[in-house]
């Protein structure tokens, strides 16, 4: 088993789902808020036009282009918001965090970012599994954000997740096995069992949001296309992060009282990743 999940699994966190309460939402309806609280995510949610979706996909083929020559593979961008500028932009898109808002509060951080990059014909898929399983945070507040880098379809391994699974708690899980070809580590075992999957289609430029107690996955992208999505962490910052895990936090609205995450300033244009 990993030893980072046999360390987060020893710590003492508060792992339920906490029903959205918010009287005067920004962006979101009463119906999307209480779809969200029963369900557990979101869908069909669009951050940018056309032309904005472009030049997010060209730079993160610049991003991708950078990490290949180094020798990495298309999923190890992996929290470096405080290193790329296009990240950080995202990250505190006026469009997106108002819909975060709505759904935290008035007072969030976005505490990571990770490309989720299948390339054509790609037999990695991602198994069931809840996000909060891997994170040394507490409570289990945060929402991903989940932006179409390029358009994503079933045939192409799209996110799915299995709605409700959000109010069943922690869930648990095994090891995944090497035939799996899981990108990350942990499986929910029969998961099917606990609802049917939705298929969470999207048109470049458009995202979904979904909580951290949400089971959910994908498919390897068995088609000639590339798949990319962006993954965006937001949570208040009444959460708890242990082992330096808010360092390279963005406080996208409000206040930090406590002084508990960091706010790392927009990067330089052109800033590499370190080697």
């Amino acid at each position: 088993m990993a030893q980072h999940d046999v360390e987060v699994s020893k710590l003492d966190r508060d792992l339920r789902f906490f029903p959205v309460r918010t009287p005067s939402p920004r962006t979101l309806g009463s119906s999307q808020i209480d779809f969200y609280n029963r369900n557990g995510y979101l869908t069909g949610l669009r951050a940018y036009g056309p032309e904005e979706a472009d030049a997010n996909r060209r730079n993160f083929d610049n991003i991708l282009r950078q990490f290949l020559e180094q020798g990495k593979d298309s999923y190890s961008i992996d929290r470096y918001q405080h290193r790329y500028a296009t990240l950080w932009d995202i990250a505190t898109h006026r469009l997106i965090c108002d819909h975060v808002e709505d759904l935290l509060g008035p007072n969030f951080v976005c505490w990571a970012t990770h490309y989720f990059c299948k390339m054509p014909g790609d037999e990695k898929g991602v198994s069931w599994h809840q996000d909060c399983s891997y994170w040394p945070l507490t409570p289990s507040k945060t929402v991903t954000v989940w932006l179409a880098i390029d358009d994503v379809d079933r045939e192409n391994g799209c996110m799915q997740v299995i709605p409700a699974t959000h109010l069943l708690g922690h869930l648990s899980w095994v090891e995944s096995e090497a035939s799996e070809h899981n990108v990350l580590t942990q499986t929910i075992r029969s998961a099917e069992k606990l609802g049917t999957a939705v298929d969470i289609e999207l048109r470049s430029g458009e995202f979904s949001m979904h909580s951290d107690l949400l089971v959910h996955g994908s498919l390897p992208n068995r088609s000639n296309r590339r798949r990319c999505g962006l993954t965006l962490r937001y949570c208040p910052v009444d959460v708890h992060a242990e082992w330096n895990w808010g360092d390279r936090a963005i406080l996208c609205r409000g206040t930090d009282p406590a002084g508990h995450w960091g706010n790392v300033p927009r990067p330089a244009e052109g800033a590499e990743p370190r080697r």
